[in-house]
């Protein structure tokens, strides 16, 4: 692939000058998006389940957190698949004892999908030890820089998916 005119190849993954103080911050975010992909590929490959089913789990373990139901549409809204999609990943993460359905107690069509003291216990022995870090971590950036961090990370989260807005099942 050429070049664009006037530009020679560069060393750096962006197409920013090598030069640029700020180049720092964006590749420490990319080793920072390696790591989270290859972690949730271990504990994918460690529960013996793929990363759709795990992201599955972790909307329906957050919702349940935060006391609020999850439906079988709550979630292919949250992962973009289909419906049929949809059933057949509840079919797999029944059969492997990670969530229960239970009868909408308001709508006879519909069910609420809720994770078992297994998923729980799974995902807690996963998550503990390498939350315990991550907060620690951000114990250690300054009170004052803070809310520059947190808004640094939701503009490049806004510039990745520009149509997910905020996303309150990620707090």
């Amino acid at each position: 692939m050429d070049n664009p005119p006037g530009r020679g190849v560069s060393s750096t993954p962006y197409w920013y000058e090598d030069s640029d103080p700020t180049i720092g911050l964006l590749h420490a975010l990319r080793r920072f998006r390696r790591a989270d992909q290859r972690m949730r590929r271990r504990m994918s490959a460690d529960m013996d389940l793929n990363a759709t089913d795990v992201e599955a789990l972790r909307h329906i373990i957050a919702h349940h957190a935060a006391e609020e139901a999850v439906t079988a549409r709550d979630l292919a809204t949250h992962l973009d698949i289909s419906s049929a999609s949809t059933a057949k990943l509840l079919n797999r993460l029944t059969e492997s004892g990670h969530v229960q359905r239970h009868p909408h107690p308001d709508d006879r069509r519909s069910v609420i999908v809720t994770a078992t003291d297994h998923a729980h216990a799974e995902i807690r022995e996963w998550l503990t030890d390498m939350h315990q870090r991550m907060l620690e971590a951000a114990l250690s950036v300054p009170e004052e820089s803070r809310q520059a961090v947190t808004d640094f990370l939701d503009s490049m989260a806004a510039c990745l998916d520009p149509e997910a807005g905020d996303d309150a099942s990620d707090r």
